[in-house]
Formats: C-alpha cells, structure tokens, sequence
C-alpha cells in the first residue's frame, strides 16, 4: 500500500468531496462537544458553501490531495499571508487512512509546497479539542505561538520556519 500527495484543483469533485467529509467531521464534533447535537443540515450546507476554497487555488495557494492505493483519502492547504509567511489549512484524514503515515505527508507536501510559494514560515490555527492534530504539529517541529488571526473557532496557534 502507498501513499502519493499531489495538487489538486479546489474545485474538484475530488476536493469538493474531502472538504464536505472534513467540514462534516470537525464541525459534528464541536456541537458535540458544546451542545450534544451534531451540525444543524442547513448550517453544514451553508458553510461548505461559503468556504469553497478559491483561496487555495494557485498563485497564492494550493490544495492537495492525498490517495493511498490511487484512492483519495485526505488534504491539506496552503495560503499565503503576505510575502513570506503562508498558513497550513485543512489538514484531514478520512479515519481509516489515519495512524498510517498520510498526516505527516500531507503537512511535509504543504510545506513544500508554501517554499514553493517563497515562503519561510508556517503558521496554523487548531482547536482545543482537536488533539491529534496538536499532537501532530508539534511531533513535526511546530512551536506553539501567540494569536495571528481572530478566528472565533481558534484556541491554539502554532509557528515553523520552513528554511
């Protein structure tokens, strides 16, 4: 079994797909946790909507797609801020790809692809909740920071210089 981590167009069946499955799972689990109820249908339908991803779509962004055995099984994404820093965005799995390795490609394949961009430093927002994926970010060298955004969903701000 293999792994390849490849761009892909945000606008992708492909795409679309793995970011309806990602929004799905981290919006279900926020309810979850703080109202015992998964994600109101038309408010998940709402903001897959809104948040298409045209923001990680070339010359500023990328989207990538990773396949294990030629199938799709996760993303991750890369914006730039400004000239030199760039943002890791939608780093997911699908839950039977996870623990074989496929979260650190992805990471590693945006962070290529952010020095590609001409940036050196990456930075990224978490939740709390979302221990696994803290757990992940500081295994591969990312530092917990202060805020650099407001997002009202961010408790956890990391930073990783890619020189």
């Amino acid at each position: 079994m293999t792994w390849t981590v490849a761009p892909e167009p945000y606008d992708s069946p492909v795409a679309a797909a793995l970011w309806r499955a990602y929004y799905t799972e981290v919006s279900d689990r926020w309810y979850l946790l703080h109202e015992g109820r998964r994600t109101d249908p038309d408010e998940l339908e709402r903001e897959i909507a809104a948040q298409q991803g045209a923001d990680l779509a070339p010359p500023r962004g990328r989207l990538l797609v990773a396949r294990y055995d030629g199938e799709p099984a996760g993303t991750s994404g890369v914006r730039l801020l400004d000239g030199t820093t760039a943002e890791l965005t939608r780093v997911f799995l699908h839950e039977p790809m996870r623990g074989k390795g496929g979260a650190a490609l992805l990471v590693r394949a945006a962070e290529d692809a952010a020095r590609a961009l001409g940036a050196d430093r990456m930075v990224l927002d978490t939740r709390g909740d979302l221990v696994e994926a803290r757990a992940l970010y500081a295994r591969l060298g990312y530092r917990e920071t202060g805020p650099y955004n407001d997002d009202p969903y961010a408790e956890h701000w990391f930073s990783r210089r890619l020189a």
